[in-house]
């Protein structure tokens, strides 16, 4: 079976998914336009974020205070037209503070009850800034709404809204103040997105664009009705088989248990488990969308390969000081070639 015979999902009618990715293909060039008025100079991470998005995931936004993160953020919630809200992590936040609580009202006949007020977790976007200066016990408050969409307060589940996601802004764990996310919640995580400096002709545009009398607005290009269409558009798109191997591959080369690789086997201490593989299987057929293309590549999976890896695996303290994870990935993927 070639690349281009599809094994999963079963085999639909070419035409309708060649209309229909097409059609999502021009409302996406429209957010991507809307987006790239605001935010200069960072068009991987732009394009990382939505495929994020159109995988029906959540992200997590690594870099240093200053590049543009929080504005990403607000930005697609404008051009998506997404109900958003925004949560600052500290230190003495708390699980209600983001979930919410139950109240007691007492009635005019002097009945007494309690009433549950949702927490900003109510939202079709969450925006989670600076998630690694809160503790741990709070950090794991978005457990069950990443992965389950609904929360539970006092025995009773309340389902989110549709649809939900969460990106999340994180510093540099060295920075002073932070605290490392447990491995359980780094896994919800679809992709971390490594947000870098710009280059110098990007910044200096961003510095034109932003000391002015008016700055550029971004417009609503999308409704949260047609991202969820997307999403499911997303789960049909046709997987070779020569991808869905490669994928297997990656992330089972990872795992010090089943990896050929000797260092991964010496030096990682804990490897990429089946989310990290359904994470690349999305978000491979995401990015060939977003590229006009009808079927993802390999060239997809070595693509996608640091994002969706470098949040799921770990050195041992005992690895030489010379070794890297993003070492390691890259010889993960000299492997699938």
């Amino acid at each position: 079976m070639t690349a281009t015979q599809a094994v999963f999902p079963p085999p639909a009618s070419g035409a309708e998914i060649v209309a229909e990715v097409e059609a999502l293909g021009t409302r996406i060039a429209a957010v991507r336009r809307e987006v790239g008025r605001v935010i200069l100079g960072q068009s991987d991470v732009v394009d990382q974020t939505l495929i994020t998005l159109l995988s029906g995931g959540h992200v997590l936004l690594v870099g240093v205070p200053g590049l543009g993160k929080s504005k990403l953020v607000e930005t697609l919630a404008t051009v998506l037209g997404m109900a958003s809200k925004r949560v600052q992590f500290t230190p003495d936040l708390m699980p209600a503070d983001i979930v919410g609580s139950e109240v007691l009202d007492e009635g005019a006949d002097g009945r007494r009850s309690f009433r549950f007020v949702p927490g900003p977790v109510f939202c079709q976007l969450l925006m989670a800034d600076e998630i690694n200066r809160a503790s741990p016990r709070t950090q794991s408050a978005l457990l069950q709404a990443m992965q389950e969409q609904r929360v539970a307060v006092a025995g009773v589940e309340h389902p989110l809204p549709r649809p939900f996601h969460v990106l999340a802004t994180q510093n540099p764990i060295e920075q002073e103040g932070t605290y490392p996310l447990p491995e359980a919640q780094l896994d919800r995580f679809l992709l971390q997105i490594d947000v870098r400096y710009p280059d110098l002709e990007a910044e200096r545009a961003m510095l034109l664009a932003t000391t002015g009398a008016a700055e550029a607005r971004a417009v609503q290009a999308l409704a949260p009705e047609e991202l969820l269409a997307a999403q499911a558009l997303i789960r049909r798109v046709p997987v070779g088989e020569t991808v869905l191997e490669a994928i297997l591959a990656l992330v089972r080369s990872g795992r010090p248990e089943t990896s050929a690789d000797e260092a991964v086997r010496e030096h990682v201490a804990w490897g990429p488990g089946p989310r990290a593989a359904q994470a690349l299987m999305l978000a491979v057929r995401a990015r060939a969308v977003l590229d006009g293309r009808l079927v993802p590549s390999t060239e997809d999976v070595a693509a996608l390969a640091h994002p969706v890896l470098r949040h799921r695996m770990a050195l041992k303290f005992s690895a030489p000081a010379g070794l890297t994870l993003a070492g390691v990935i890259d010889r993960l993927v000299e492997r699938i070639g």
